[in-house]
């Protein structure tokens, strides 16, 4: 029992503290390729801490949900992360989720998310939510599809027993099936964390945000349980890439030394990972609104194929 309660507070740190270090290093290559100085790695550490210390504005209009949805989204996305091996295989919540409770976790702190932006009654709130249910209602069929080509060859859609197929099967990257998967999940994790093309997280503009005109009216230490909760997000989906990919320092068990060692080979799968997103953010321009299901009909498409690949190699 104490155990396993080590093993949950060590992967809770894990979330709580790389969360917004990727988020940071993702912003600062960004600019970096663009040739600007732009803000610095633990940027986010210091946007968070000041919101933490600001006070709220709360709408008039406002009810019990709008000040349940921060706590429902961090929550959510702690608790999916505790489900996905990040250091070692064996993940700390495996045994109570696999791949369809991580989605169906990942999935209501969106749908109470997209209900705190129509709580307010502001448009700009309502134009949030409904594009927002709109992608994932694309989105998160072709990540099961994608989780289930990898989950197909470890007989068990538990996420723990998958990445230790995967650890003992690292050569199956370069099978067309998993090749496909990738694909798919890595458009996926684009239209999930509302990354260009599909969307731009720091843009104010009011016709073409999604993700911050469902969190307009939020404020001080709610806005930083909800940014908290979605760079908590972005780490998991990047983790669950990486690792079901490229398990190559991922450890069977849990002890210090192989904490430490994973936790570096972690890292660096997860910067290798940054810079292919950052190139495919500065090498594309935001899509217009109605060609973003195109970009997941492909996603969807791709993980179709590979499903299909599983059982025709």
């Amino acid at each position: 029992m104490m155990a396993a309660s080590l093993k949950t507070l060590a992967q809770l740190l894990l979330l709580l503290t790389v969360s917004p270090l990727v988020s940071g290093f993702i912003k600062t290559l960004k600019a970096r390729l663009q040739t600007r100085r732009g803000p610095g790695v633990l940027q986010p550490y210091r946007d968070l801490y000041k919101l933490l210390r600001k006070g709220m504005v709360i709408p008039e209009t406002a009810s019990w949900l709008f000040t349940a949805t921060p706590y429902v989204v961090f929550l959510t996305a702690g608790i999916a992360g505790l489900m996905i091996p990040m250091v070692s295989a064996e993940a700390p919540l495996g045994l109570f989720g696999g791949v369809l409770a991580v989605v169906y976790m990942l999935a209501l702190g969106r749908f109470v998310l997209a209900l705190g932006g129509l709580d307010t009654g502001s448009s700009f709130g309502g134009l949030g939510s409904s594009r927002e249910m709109t992608i994932s209602a694309l989105a998160e069929p072709a990540m099961m599809l994608a989780i289930f080509t990898v989950a197909i060859g470890a007989n068990s859609t538990s996420l723990s027993e998958v990445a230790r197929t995967a650890i003992g099967q690292e050569w199956r990257f370069l099978h067309p099936s998993q090749m496909l998967a990738f694909a798919a999940l890595f458009l996926v994790l684009i239209a999930e964390t509302g990354r260009i093309p599909v969307d731009n997280p720091a843009t104010h503009l009011e016709l073409t945000m999604i993700h911050e005109a469902m969190v307009l009216e939020y404020s001080g230490q709610y806005l930083a349980l909800i940014e908290w909760g979605g760079a908590i997000k972005q780490l998991l989906l990047m983790t669950l890439l990486v690792n079901s990919f490229w398990p190559f320092g991922l450890r069977l068990g849990w002890s210090l030394p192989g904490v430490l060692i994973g936790l570096g080979y972690l890292l660096l799968k997860l910067m290798m990972l940054s810079g292919i997103i950052v190139l495919v953010e500065t090498t594309n321009a935001k899509m217009r609104l109605f060609r973003v299901p195109e970009l997941l009909a492909v996603a969807f498409t791709l993980g179709a194929l590979a499903l299909v690949s599983t059982f025709l190699f």
